[in-house]
């Protein structure tokens, strides 16, 4: 998979505008084992292990994301800095993508000898459906088909359900036009996918939460099942 930085993720808490703006501070510390690598219908790796942390107040959130593969030793190795600000149900922030390949230095920031990608987003939630506009503005981004910097943008929308004990979440991913980056040459619908979500109690005071997810990428005919679980510090 031809893939000039990097998911996540990343991070979905982050796009969705979940987070409030809390008096307290707020850590989290948790860790993912999953099966798959599977980003904005892209496969990034194998079974990987990824960990984040991040401290929110008042609406500001910083945080760092990571992933490693644990099967094939020579999946890329990540590592994301995200800094977003909520308020209300609008998010905003920028993300700082880094792996391995091509430049396997990580302060190493120059234009086109770096493997660093930094992507602005806005994300909004309405509670029954939400959605988030991402766009590369820097670093080591993709081409268009004239060969120059794609500004490479990615469009989401998704809705969160409860359904039979599960929490569910149906997410269609659209690039809305000609990038390498995420391998489309034209409009393209990337991500149809389905998540379902089980915390599996163990006391009151310890849950393991478990989930399986679906992904279908329309323009490449890929599609992918993906399960995990989430490893907890603060429950």
């Amino acid at each position: 998979m031809k893939r000039k930085h990097q998911w996540l993720v990343i991070i979905a808490m982050m796009m969705c505008g979940h987070m409030s703006a809390q008096e307290k501070t707020e850590v989290t510390l948790s860790a993912d084992l999953v099966s798959q690598y599977v980003w904005r219908g892209l496969e990034l790796g194998s079974a990987s292990v990824q960990p984040t942390f991040g401290v929110a107040w008042k609406g500001l959130s910083l945080s760092a994301f990571g992933s490693i593969g644990f099967v094939d030793t020579s999946d890329p190795r990540e590592i994301d800095l995200i800094g977003s600000y909520t308020i209300g149900g609008l998010s905003v922030g920028v993300i700082d993508y880094w792996i391995n390949d091509p430049v396997k230095q990580y302060f190493r920031y120059k234009a086109h000898q770096t493997s660093h990608v930094f992507e602005g987003f806005v994300g909004y939630d309405f509670g029954p459906v939400n959605f988030s506009w991402q766009t590369i503005f820097a670093g080591n981004d993709g081409l268009n088909k004239s060969g120059h910097r794609a500004y490479s943008s990615y469009f989401e929308l998704a809705a969160p359900f409860s359904l039979a004990t599960c929490d569910w979440r149906a997410s269609l991913g659209v690039v809305p036009y000609a990038t390498d980056y995420y391998e489309v040459s034209n409009f393209a619908a990337v991500d149809v996918s389905l998540r379902a979500t089980k915390a599996i109690r163990f006391t009151d005071s310890f849950a393991l939460p478990l989930f399986a997810q679906i992904s279908v990428n329309p323009d490449s005919r890929h599609a992918y099942f993906v399960f995990g679980l989430t490893l907890n510090a603060f429950q």
